[in-house]
């Protein structure tokens, strides 16, 4: 079994340079690449193959500040599926975990204390009412690795409390209440 993830910066487009984006990509998406390929051959020989992605979930309607990390995150969900479709019949279950803002980790901290009005809007903003916890993405783990999870193949499982659903309204500034 193998798990994968990647850094980020917070950048406006016209204020990253190509070698910034590049960073991301070869970090991301090429560290993706470099990874399935090392440890496939593992995976293939294992009782149990399967492999993980930690993606995101600011692709699926843009994020300001993010276009290198959408980008990226995009790609990886992209291999996922790739993955998924070519080693599937060899028994290799190939799923991303999409988290969303996630309690006590750097990408929260960015948002501010927990007075910042970044971050209370954010917390607003989550249908389910709460940020996620290292626990909400543990057991999403521990399911997808799990014979539970067997037949689940070529999935973006989004961790978030459905907050990926609101966040292109609030990004642009519409009122979801």
């Amino acid at each position: 079994s193998c798990l994968l993830e990647a850094g980020n910066f917070v950048a406006p487009i016209e204020g990253m340079s190509s070698n910034a984006f590049k960073s991301v990509m070869d970090i991301d998406v090429l560290g993706t690449f470099n990874t399935i390929k090392a440890t496939m051959p593992h995976l293939l020989r294992s009782s149990s193959p399967r492999i993980i992605y930690v993606s995101a979930t600011f692709h699926y309607t843009g994020m300001p500040l993010q276009a290198h990390v959408s980008a990226a995150k995009a790609s990886i969900d992209s291999l996922m599926a790739s993955v998924a479709l070519e080693y599937g019949p060899r028994g290799v279950t190939s799923n991303v975990i999409a988290p969303g803002g996630i309690e006590g980790t750097e990408g929260l901290a960015r948002l501010g204390s927990e007075e910042a009005p970044e971050r209370k809007q954010y917390l607003k903003g989550i249908p389910s009412g709460r940020l996620g916890t290292v626990r909400d993405i543990a057991d999403a783990t521990v399911f997808l690795f799990s014979e539970a999870g067997s037949y689940v193949n070529g999935q973006v499982l989004a961790v978030d409390g459905a907050a990926w659903r609101r966040q292109g309204a609030i990004s642009v500034g519409i009122d979801v209440n």
